[in-house]
């Protein structure tokens, strides 16, 4: 059986660090947050969720959104993350905040996976 792959070029390749503090946009151009955090699978190596930072003021009161990774797209012209969204969705995804331990679950992944609408990552 044949492998292939997608195309990966030095181009498309990016050091974790730098993905941290990118902003995500919306459709219209209007930044929702900056990416906290990617989860990547320690089998797979495959970046399956950004974490972006959302809301508040001053750092203080803003949730993280895991996104799934496959809802992100790259926009060169904004050095930025672009998805489908817009605030009135984020008010209602599935966040964690800073004040509370928080332990990535499969059952909260599904919730994650379900509410974007995406294929779960999780069995």
């Amino acid at each position: 059986m044949e492998h292939k792959m997608a195309s990966i070029t030095p181009k498309t390749l990016i050091n974790a660090e730098k993905v941290n503090g990118t902003n995500v946009y919306n459709l219209q151009g209007e930044k929702l947050g900056t990416v906290e955090d990617i989860m990547i699978d320690k089998a797979s190596g495959q970046a399956i969720y950004a974490v972006m930072s959302f809301g508040g003021f001053l750092g203080i009161g803003h949730k993280h959104h895991p996104l799934p990774w496959k809802t992100l797209k790259y926009d060169t012209s904004k050095e930025g993350y672009v998805v489908a969204l817009d605030k009135d969705m984020l008010m209602d995804a599935p966040t964690h905040d800073d004040d509370k331990d928080f332990a990535w679950t499969p059952d909260y992944g599904r919730r994650v996976d379900k509410y974007y609408d995406v294929p779960t990552y999780w069995i």
